[in-house]
């Protein structure tokens, strides 16, 4: 299973649970990164996501984040091709990072990219056509993984 975790599920881990759907998030990306730290699943990642983790303002925040990031299995790189495809979901309304996160994505051939953001996966929703990869909220997405392997 090849993944792309964006800097919003790593997040997740450090917010206080003041909702159920808060700790099923987080709960749910601890399980993902545990897959990823054995290599059950490879976890693709980008100088993006670095760049997003290493300006967290919150010191404790930033290096707990980081600590995750050595699961990393791959970091892709930003080529001239996934430049020019996040410049087109700019188009398509998305936010530069969160662009560039999805065109990271598409160019590493993931099964999937998971986000907690609203913002991203209400857009996705909306231009899945046009997206050359899933993306989906990593609770959810565990929820039919773990329903899948156990019809």
């Amino acid at each position: 299973m090849k993944i792309y975790l964006d800097t919003c599920c790593l997040s997740r881990l450090d917010d206080i649970a003041t909702s159920v759907r808060i700790q099923r998030e987080a709960e749910a990306v601890e399980t993902i990164l545990n897959y990823c730290s054995t290599r059950q699943w490879l976890w693709f990642g980008s100088a993006v996501l670095a760049f997003e983790v290493n300006n967290t303002q919150n010191q404790r925040k930033r290096d707990q984040i980081q600590s995750h990031l050595s699961y990393v299995y791959q970091n892709v790189i930003i080529d001239l091709a996934a430049t020019s495809k996040a410049k087109y979901f700019e188009s398509l309304g998305f936010k530069q990072g969160d662009a560039l996160h999805l065109a990271c994505a598409e160019s590493s051939d993931v099964d999937i990219f998971l986000t907690t953001d609203d913002g991203i996966l209400k857009r996705a929703k909306r231009f899945g056509s046009q997206l050359q990869v899933r993306v989906a909220n990593p609770y959810e997405w565990l929820q039919e993984v773990i329903r899948d392997e156990n019809p």
